[in-house]
């Protein structure tokens, strides 16, 4: 079976600018043994895979099955933190992303129509590389967004067919119990929820909508495969009046005085019936 460890330990090394002898060096072992892991002339004992896991601080299911080669300069950030984490029910999460001429991420753009597509064609970097792309200044370039379009009324008075946008959320522990997600699972495809996080408690999150004619539901963790922690949106739509305190008690004095005088204007009638 084919793996990327030798291509990766030394994608790895000369990221952090050592040659080979430094490498063997600090690790204790033969230029000639680290050669041959690197040029794939023998391959790694399991002692040999726990060394070079901890020295670049890389799980050994990374340094195997992940050509991170191929990744954006955020994609192996996350990974050399140690990023890759597990949930239950779930796998080794990388995301197929896009990367500008200056090595900087995109912000992908999955509008409405896209939707359906975005099921089967979320990990597959050619379905992504085709969606459309663009960048937000004010973003940091140190994190990944992606934006979504809206559909429904389910989180009014965000307003139909809004542009929402979020930040890629690699640990789900992070999930912070009253703020806003966009969750993307196969059966209901992209959601854009206020989350309740129970991962601990009872491997669910809650969700729920800003309008309250819907109800909150559960989905299990293990169904979910993305998740994005809300930014902002965009619309072309203003946002309904909200009107200040002392407006707003202004206006319900006015209706009670309204109310006063048809009251009086009944029992006027009724009195000269």
């Amino acid at each position: 079976m084919k793996t990327f460890f030798n291509s990766n330990i030394k994608f790895l090394r000369k990221r952090k600018m050592l040659t080979q002898d430094d490498v063997a060096s600090i690790l204790n072992m033969k230029r000639s043994t680290l050669s041959g892991y690197e040029n794939e002339v023998s391959q790694p004992t399991v002692m040999a895979l726990l060394t070079f896991s901890k020295f670049y601080n890389v799980t050994i299911d990374t340094l195997l099955n992940i050509d991170m080669t191929r990744l954006s300069e955020l994609q192996v950030r996350q990974l050399e933190r140690g990023e890759d984490v597990f949930i239950k029910g779930g796998k080794l999460r990388v995301l197929a992303t896009t990367i500008n001429a200056d090595n900087d991420e995109n912000i992908e753009l999955v509008n409405e129509k896209a939707k359906a597509g975005y099921a089967t064609g979320f990990a597959d970097p050619e379905y992504i590389s085709q969606l459309p792309k663009f960048q937000l200044p004010f973003l940091s370039r140190q994190k990944k967004y992606r934006t979504f379009q809206l559909s429904g009324d389910s989180m009014f008075p965000i307003p139909d067919r809004s542009w929402v946008t979020g930040e890629y959320l690699q640990d789900w522990h992070d999930i912070i119990t009253g703020q806003a997600y966009i969750i993307f699972t196969l059966d209901d495809g992209i959601v854009f929820k206020v989350a309740e996080n129970l991962i601990k408690e009872e491997g669910i999150l809650r969700l729920y909508s800003l309008n309250p004619l819907y109800e909150p539901y559960d989905i299990p963790v293990s169904e979910v495969k993305e998740v994005w922690k809300f930014v902002h949106f965009i619309s072309s739509e203003l946002p309904e009046p909200s009107l200040p305190q002392e407006e707003l008690l202004k206006t319900v004095a006015s209706l009670k005085d309204d109310m006063n005088r048809v009251k009086s204007r009944i029992f006027s009638k009724e009195e000269e019936e």
